[in-house]
């Protein structure tokens, strides 16, 4: 991980809380069908997809970002749960409209999306692209996707959008992939 989580949340830090920009443009594109976000943080993907009426499991290594997540999810059809993905995914998961991973790079777990997902299914990837690295001086660190990376998805996958460039004063990556039978 690039610092502590745990300690940056338990502070009561926040990333903010509108959803990331695949989220909020992809979203509607969401075949019917519950929606798995991978190191959710505090939840404002999740929780702007409860609040859509989606039922939403959240993954995330900190147990104070679980902690805010559930506290903020009300009633709503999220379910936050502590999970360390860097030792890989839960057992069993399956029958996903969608899998997120917003701000988070675990390679490792690309090849296993088209088994997360259903037939039609999902998959939204966003984040720092390596010129961010370079400008952030941290141009070898593995926490960032590489030029053109989120542009080639995983096998049983295809491309529906993606792109790359600077918005927000920031370089980012972003793709769309659907799983394909």
């Amino acid at each position: 991980m690039p610092r502590d989580w745990e300690a940056f949340y338990s502070a009561g830090g926040s990333i903010g809380i509108e959803p990331v920009f695949v989220v909020r443009y992809y979203a509607h594109l969401l075949p019917p069908g519950p929606f798995l976000d991978l190191a959710g943080g505090t939840g404002r993907n999740a929780l702007y997809l409860a609040r859509g009426g989606r039922e939403v499991l959240l993954l995330e290594r900190s147990r104070a970002a679980v902690a805010a997540a559930r506290a903020a999810a009300g009633g709503l059809p999220l379910t936050a749960r502590v999970w360390d993905l860097e030792k890989g995914l839960p057992e069993g998961l399956a029958g996903f409209a969608g899998v997120l991973m917003s701000y988070y790079v675990q390679r490792s777990l690309l090849p296993h999306f088209p088994a997360l997902l259903v037939n039609g299914g999902l998959a939204l990837v966003e984040g720092f692209g390596r010129a961010e690295a370079k400008r952030r001086g941290r141009a070898g660190s593995p926490h960032y996707w590489e030029e053109g990376e989120l542009l080639l998805p995983p096998p049983g996958m295809r491309l529906l959008a993606g792109g790359e460039g600077a918005w927000g004063g920031r370089c980012r990556q972003w793709a769309v992939w659907q799983k394909v039978p």
